[in-house]
């Protein structure tokens, strides 16, 4: 069973009784319905990644409305801003991604009903961007002045191909003077992700000749063939459930209709494979890179005629880690839930900006943006064109994120950093 320590305890126990952090906590309850209203508003602001700009320039304005500072367009397009602490804390970083899965011309509305908000993307990562105003706007009329900085980021290029880009951006060139990274993305705020996921993407293209289906048969290896191959290989991998590692060949690209009787020059295919062990998913590496190998091999032996070669490249390249689940923020995180009576869990791995952050040594934590007691993420439907959001009791997402950033960030004569050393 999960026991927090004591110096955790303590130190949540005097935040969760000071004054000032009770209206916090009320002020975020009682402006639901502005964050529900800012949300609908934001996803009708088409971001696919890659595209994030109109977005982040709204974005932006709403943080500028609120009174911080510096706002600005970093060079990876994340639009960061800074609310100025006492300066004798930890610098805070709270960030959730601008970008979504969907391409323009995917959101036409937003449907409100049954205690839902319907539309593409109203979860992922929009309502993340919501709840960072809205600390912030409680923030502002609870007059809290924090020790450390706070830097709302809003990423881009989090999605698919994007990598985590705007994260790994802002981390390369801000880490130094970050202390503390809270992101904001999950389904359900019950789960506590604070570990990273290792995580690669790679293209591999076979070469080979093109010819007539019927007339080059025979003489020549066929680059579809070899893939194929080498694919059918990697389809009969065994890999563990703990700690989960997972293979997926996404795409394979070869041909044309104009070409339908004409062998490919070329194929290609794209796999994703992942880990929560390091150890696991170098194995599972070598392993997808020996069946490439060998399927190009096997076919080149097949006819005898050409050889099959293959070039690759690394789409995606995602870092991985582990840390301490007692760290001050685990702690921090399962005793907020608790407080508002949600029943915790530590999530095995995970696939979040916070991987930046832990594989760049910064305590870190991915934090949830919907309070779902009845709504697993399977139902949910994230990347979905069902995409849904439960409105109900939406508040308290915020209120533990809010708690959370207090923890880290500390109040100013009130409270210290749960981070600083005893």
């Amino acid at each position: 069973m999960y026991q927090v320590g004591e110096k955790t305890k303590a130190c949540f126990d005097r935040m969760i009784s000071l004054e000032q952090v009770q209206k916090v906590l009320k002020y975020i309850e009682q402006d639901q319905r502005r964050t529900i209203d800012e949300q609908k508003e934001l996803v009708l602001i088409e971001a696919p990644t890659g595209h994030e700009e109109k977005r982040a320039a709204v974005f932006a304005d709403k943080l500028r409305a609120l009174g911080l500072e510096d706002v600005h367009t970093d060079r990876g397009g994340s639009v960061v801003a800074l609310r100025r602490g006492a300066g004798k804390g930890p610098r805070v970083l709270i960030e959730g991604h601008l970008d979504t899965v969907f391409p323009f011309g995917t959101v036409k509305q937003v449907e409100e009903k049954d205690g839902f908000l319907y539309a593409p993307g109203i979860g992922d990562d929009t309502r993340a961007l919501a709840m960072l105003l809205g600390i912030a706007r409680a923030l502002n009329a609870c007059g809290v002045k924090t020790e450390g900085d706070i830097v709302f980021v809003g990423t881009t290029r989090e999605e698919g191909m994007g990598g985590l880009g705007g994260m790994k951006d802002f981390l390369d060139d801000n880490g130094s003077e970050i202390d503390v990274s809270l992101s904001l993305d999950n389904n359900d705020m019950s789960s506590v992700v604070y570990q990273a996921t290792v995580s690669q993407s790679w293209e591999f293209t076979f070469h080979g000749q093109g010819g007539h289906a019927y007339g080059a048969f025979g003489t020549l290896a066929q680059p579809i063939h070899a893939a194929a191959r080498a694919v059918a290989k990697i389809a009969d991998f065994q890999v563990p459930e703990t700690p989960k590692t997972t293979f997926c060949v996404s795409n394979f690209h070869a041909g044309t209709d104009a070409g339908v009787h004409a062998i490919a020059p070329e194929a290609a295919i794209k796999i994703n494979f992942r880990s929560n062990s390091k150890e696991e998913f170098e194995k599972l590496r070598a392993e997808i890179f020996e069946a490439v190998k060998q399927g190009a091999a096997e076919e080149t032996r097949r006819w005898g005629r050409n050889e099959i070669t293959v070039t690759q490249r690394i789409l995606c390249d995602i870092p991985g880690g582990t840390q301490d689940p007692h760290m001050p923020l685990v702690e921090t995180a399962w005793l907020g839930l608790n407080y508002l009576g949600v029943t915790p869990s530590l999530a095995e791995g995970g696939s979040t900006n916070a991987n930046i952050a832990i594989g760049k040594g910064i305590p870190a934590l991915c934090m949830g943006r919907a309070f779902a007691p009845d709504e697993n993420s399977r139902n949910i439907h994230n990347h979905s064109l069902d995409e849904k959001f439960p409105v109900k009791d939406a508040y308290k997402a915020v209120q533990h994120a809010a708690m959370v950033l207090l923890m880290a960030a500390g109040i100013k004569d009130q409270l210290p950093s749960v981070m600083e050393k005893a």
